[in-house]
């Protein structure tokens, strides 16, 4: 570069606005690279809607929760499930784990809780997966997070979690289970009865 072109103003101004534009494109590229990495509000909606067969105000509210919450998830779990307490409860379930970037796996789960809990109940769950580095890394044990039962219009979620890891379980369903615990959900490869 000519020295009277650093010199002159108005090549000067052209070329530290070239240089910032540039460095935006950084900031940019990395939210670009998010977006396609992680789900957007509306085609998580558009997939519960589609697994629930129905939408209603309060599975729509729950999904703005979550979305406010804990932001963009990068997979989701489709399954079902069924449990039971007395004080000290079981849940047994099974679903497809969908990950953004194509890939999937069979995913079962099982769990004890304990508390003031009492009553049956068998539901369709679709979980909002937050974080999750691989496929392999959902097969591990999901504390509750205490205080994170959420219900709007029928629609119920909480969250566990483990690590930077946080799974948003939503739920519809038939029966009745009322009441306050705490537990944790196992999630494995095979179908399994020890719910520990």
């Amino acid at each position: 570069m000519d020295m009277r072109d650093a010199q002159d103003p108005d090549r000067r101004e052209l070329l530290l606005g070239l240089g910032g534009a540039c460095l935006a494109l950084g900031p940019a590229a990395a939210w670009a690279n998010e977006d396609k990495s992680t789900y957007d509000e509306d085609s998580i909606l558009k997939a519960a809607t589609e697994f629930f067969g129905d939408t209603t105000e309060g599975l729509a509210k729950v999904i703005e929760k979550a979305f406010k919450e804990q932001g963009r998830p990068n997979a989701y779990i489709k399954g079902a499930e069924a449990g039971a307490a007395l004080t000290v409860g079981l849940r047994y379930g099974e679903g497809q784990l969908v990950t953004k970037g194509g890939g999937g796996a069979k995913v079962y789960w099982a769990g004890p809780s304990i508390g003031f809990d009492a009553g049956a109940n068998a539901s369709k769950v679709f979980t909002l997966v937050y974080r999750l580095p691989n496929t392999g890394a959902i097969f591990q044990r999901f504390p509750g997070v205490d205080g994170s039962a959420y219900y709007i219009g029928g629609a119920g979620i909480n969250y566990q979690r483990l690590k930077s890891i946080t799974l948003a379980p939503i739920r519809l369903g038939v029966g009745l289970r009322a009441g306050v615990s705490v537990g944790y959900l196992h999630y494995r490869r095979e179908k399994s009865l020890n719910p520990f």
